[in-house]
């Protein structure tokens, strides 16, 4: 069963709006999104081959249209990589991606699953919400944009740092109240 495009994206907005955005995961995040220069894009590949193609063209889009257009990509692959592990293992051909379409200190990704676990952390440990979204997702980011948000923010490990404090603040409780529609380690 296909879930609807409409859905996906509208939970993946829901996602930026209350999370990235509402929680301030990322500082840099608001200004894009509101003036609609974030791309989200859905995936409906039926295997990795064809889901690679779509990166392709994903950073293919990114590198021929300016920024004031489109600033960032979110592309969501809702089926294929449900297991965490998977798609981390996915992360390597990313990677592989941005080198083959020559966007190597162009464009970079950053990873996003609804069972993100950063190493040496327990799958229910609450830090890992940082990383945790609606559907498996890369985000596409241009390394302008990280340049100068980085003069806003020179020491990002504050972001970081700030966002588990505050992670922890709120715990598994105050997650689930601010996504409801979400079962607890689905």
């Amino acid at each position: 069963m296909q879930i609807n495009n409409e859905i996906i994206i509208q939970q993946t907005k829901n996602w930026l709006e209350k999370a990235v955005i509402g929680l301030n995961f990322c500082p840099f995040a608001k200004a894009p999104y509101v003036k609609k220069q974030v791309r989200i894009q859905v995936s409906h590949a039926k295997h990795l081959d064809a889901f690679l193609q779509d990166l392709d063209d994903e950073i293919q889009l990114l590198l021929h249209t300016p920024a004031e257009e489109v600033e960032t990509t979110l592309l969501i692959q809702p089926t294929l990589f449900n297991d965490f592990l998977l798609f981390n293992d996915v992360l390597e051909f990313a990677d592989q991606a941005i080198a083959d379409n020559q966007a190597e200190g162009i464009i970079q990704i950053a990873p996003f699953h609804p069972h993100f676990q950063f190493a040496d952390t327990q799958a229910d440990d609450i830090g890992n919400y940082t990383n945790r979204s609606p559907y498996p997702t890369l985000h596409l980011i241009r390394e302008d944009s990280i340049e100068k948000a980085s003069q806003a923010f020179p020491d990002a490990s504050v972001i970081f740092e700030r966002n588990i404090a505050l992670l922890e603040e709120m715990g598994h409780a105050g997650w689930q109240a601010l996504f409801p529609e979400q079962k607890e380690n689905s």
